[in-house]
């Protein structure tokens, strides 16, 4: 069972990794996409061709993967503590993951509609966006770590504390770029 997490853990990291990027690629190509001809054309070519790339290379692979050794994990004995535990810091893990996914999900719509040259969303709204899979990605591990759902109220003020500082760099980044 050892190996099994371990699988799951490496396309964990492999999983926000390419939702970190992908996020990120989304901001470059909708700056492209506003830029003037002939680098409009060059560069949003290459960002959607970086884009599949990253989407169906690695990104969705990992979170298939990750979705499958996690079942596992939970099929090797994690669901009797889940079924006889009640309502813990493994279900709240549980929640969180299937926000993950929807996550995930928009950032496949909004994958898809800017490989069809619709870009629907400012650079600012996707750089606030990208702050989305940071702030999964804390609360996930600080509840796997302590292990403690009690541990989550405290969890919940920092990731609204975090959040927060996000938003406030994002702010002055715009500010800053904008001078």
């Amino acid at each position: 069972m050892a190996y099994v997490k371990a699988l799951h853990i490496i396309f964990v990291v492999t999983w926000f990794a390419g939702l970190f990027y992908i996020v990120r690629l989304f901001v470059y190509a909708a700056e492209a996409n506003a830029a003037d001809e002939p680098d409009r054309s060059i560069l949003t070519k290459q960002f959607a061709l970086m884009q599949r790339r990253l989407w169906y290379g690695i990104t969705w692979p990992s979170a298939v993967l990750t979705f499958i050794f996690g079942h596992w994990v939970l099929l090797g004995g994690a669901w009797k503590h889940m079924l006889f535990q009640g309502f813990d810091w493994l279900t709240i893990k549980y929640i969180l993951v299937w926000g993950l996914l929807l996550y995930h999900l928009w950032c496949h719509r909004t994958f898809t509609q800017q490989q069809r040259g619709v870009f629907n969303h400012s650079s600012n709204q996707l750089r606030i966006w990208n702050e989305g899979a940071t702030l999964f990605l804390i609360a996930i591990v600080f509840l796997v770590v302590v292990k403690n759902s009690l541990s989550l109220i405290y969890g919940v003020g920092g990731l609204l504390l975090i959040g927060a500082l996000l938003m406030l760099a994002i702010y002055t980044y715009k500010k800053l770029r904008s001078q």
